[in-house]
């Protein structure tokens, strides 16, 4: 009997993150990305209870904190 692989269509990129997964992006462990989130200095929205990280937001996050680093 000959196997055939199917091949999933390719999933569109992630536009948002968990928490979680934006403070592992940004190295800080769970705590500590929940109480960034928190205090407002890692930008989330909220859908129904789920708090989640925009891709786009982040990224401008990591940006901004590359161009200070370079002006210093």
């Amino acid at each position: 009997m000959i196997e055939t692989y199917h091949n999933p269509p390719e999933q569109p990129a992630r536009r948002t993150y968990t928490v979680q997964e934006a403070g592992c992006i940004l190295g800080l462990g769970r705590g500590a990305a929940f109480r960034a989130a928190k205090s407002g200095q890692l930008p989330t929205i909220r859908i129904g209870r789920r708090i989640l990280v925009p891709r786009a937001a982040l990224e401008k996050l990591l940006e901004s904190s590359q161009q200070r680093e370079g002006a210093a």
